[in-house]
């Protein structure tokens, strides 16, 4: 049976928005709750107090579980009773499985409100569990949700949905949930934001609606909402995904590109670039700067003549990916380092793996993924179409093996995480040609004579042929030569230069 249940997380805003997003973030990345689990968070306008309630128990009454978090503060009172009092009351009315946690001991001094509610959940007989920190407010929470999730459904988790989610809270650092006031959502890239968005939901950019691109961040967790000003910002993983120069906040967000003309880095690299801006951009831009810096020789391959990457794009790209998601950004003064040598290309990313994962264990891929920065690493595998859980070094192997490389080679190196991508150095030759790349595929062989097989054979091979050589080999009409000509062109696989009679036909793409 399948389920999917609207999660209703009530808090005081302004204490409590480190724990509420990291809440939203968890179930939105963790590989079991996200598959059954909608997190609603309800933001309201604190100066319109009716209005506020209104809101808020309309999205209550809309979810079928009440996650209610209390810290020291008891919140804004609408009447007696604060926004998150009436919301408790109201899940009670309508019989919702209430989850609660509390922040801090019991000890722990709290406004006078808080305490009357606090023994309105005890004397209701509602169990609640304590949290000190956010590392365990998600342990908690995800224990609770499974539990609730197996008893109604009897829908439990893999042992390996598990293991994922314990490493992946252990391992998780604060970092992308830290909630900044210095970038407005105005502020901020919105066509990346519309990119993500869309991508995520299986929309069109130009569909959404103002309010559904801003729902869509927030809900990804790349936004909070000031109570007081009521207004949003970034947060920190916001900043890095969709910021227009996210070093100008985090300087840490930048990837510093060289070539060498060499296998051996010097002091005048050929080519450099200090690329900033959204890290999906910027992984592009990177991408951009590897192709004009390797090699593309041209292959024939039967009845095909094919441009050839130096490196296999999707591989490089995993990296890059790999690097921005994972790296360890509490480490301010160092950025993602990519460097293309004539024999090699390395990018190196801040941090060493997180624990449980170990060298060893990525080299033999025997380790089950987990992420420092699940957000990011959610986020981004919508823009670069990566998926998102699984082994993405496994992928970047078999895609290097695929080409005809040696597979990447995994190391560190003065506090950095290095991939290396071994090239054909002088063998050029062994580089193969993806299938896909191919345009005469059977399909389309199968549609051409004899005389077209052999006339494109001749224009891969000379780089041009004339109607006038085809009525030469063949013995052939002008127009019998024509219309193999343009049955050809028809293909998309030879283009004509020139008109009439003087017309010569190149390779499709190699007119200049």
């Amino acid at each position: 049976m399948t389920a999917e249940l609207s999660i209703f997380v009530s808090s005081v805003q302004k204490e409590l928005e480190d724990e509420r997003v990291i809440v939203q973030n968890l179930l939105n990345t963790d590989p079991f709750l996200s598959a059954h689990c909608i997190p609603v968070l309800y933001e309201f306008e604190p100066a319109s107090s009716d209005k506020a309630t209104e809101g808020c128990l309309k999205a209550l009454d809309r979810s079928q579980v009440y996650l209610l978090i209390v810290g020291v503060q008891y919140g804004t009172r609408i009447g007696a009773l604060s926004i998150s009092h009436t919301e408790y009351r109201r899940a009670k009315e309508r019989k919702l499985p209430i989850l609660a946690f509390i922040k801090g001991e019991r000890v722990l001094k709290r406004e006078e409100g808080t305490e009357v509610f606090l023994k309105e959940i005890e004397v209701d007989g509602f169990k609640y569990k304590r949290f000190g920190n956010v590392i365990e407010l998600q342990k908690e929470v995800r224990a609770a949700l499974v539990r609730l999730l197996a008893d109604r459904f009897g829908i439990i988790p893999s042992s390996d949905e598990n293991e994922i989610a314990q490493q992946t809270i252990e391992a998780t650092s604060t970092f992308e949930s830290r909630l900044l006031d210095r970038i407005r959502w105005e502020d901020l890239d919105h066509s990346v934001a519309r990119r993500l968005v869309s991508v995520a939901e299986g929309g069109s950019p130009e569909d959404l609606s103002a309010p559904e691109l801003l729902a869509g961040v927030s809900l990804r967790g790349l936004l909070w909402r000031e109570p007081d000003l009521g207004e949003y910002f970034a947060t920190a993983a916001g900043i890095v995904l969709l910021a227009k120069d996210p070093s100008a906040i985090l300087p840490q967000c930048r990837i510093l590109a060289d070539a060498y003309r060499s296998t051996e880095p010097d002091g005048e690299p050929r080519d450099h670039e200090d690329i900033r801006g959204p890290m999906p951009i910027a992984i592009d831009r990177a991408i951009a700067f590897i192709d004009r810096n390797t090699r593309h020789p041209m292959k024939v391959i039967g009845l095909n003549r094919v441009r050839i990457d130096e490196y296999p794009v999707e591989a490089l790209r995993e990296g890059l990916v790999n690097a921005v998601a994972h790296r360890q950004y509490e480490d301010a003064g160092r950025k993602i380092m990519l460097e293309v040598f004539s024999d090699r290309v390395v990018v190196s990313s801040p941090g060493f793996p997180p624990a449980p994962i170990t060298l060893a264990s990525l080299r033999k891929g025997k380790y089950r993924p987990c992420s420092r920065n699940p957000v990011l690493a959610q986020c981004l595998s919508y823009f670069h179409r990566i998926e998102e859980r699984g082994s993405g070094f496994r992928r970047m192997r078999d895609q290097m093996l695929d080409h005809g490389l040696d597979h990447p080679l995994l190391g560190t190196d003065m506090g950095y995480f290095q991939v290396t991508f071994p090239g054909p150095g002088e063998d050029i030759e062994r580089l193969r040609v993806p299938e896909d790349r191919l345009l005469v595929t059977p399909a389309v062989e199968a549609k051409l004579n004899e005389r077209q097989k052999e006339i494109l054979a001749y224009v891969l091979s000379e780089g041009s042929v004339t109607n006038r050589w085809c009525r030469a080999r063949f013995n052939v009409v002008y127009n019998t030569a024509y219309r193999d000509l343009q049955g050809l062109v028809d293909l998309g696989l030879i283009e004509p230069v020139g008109s009439g009679r003087s017309a010569r036909y190149v390779p499709k793409g190699d007119h200049a």
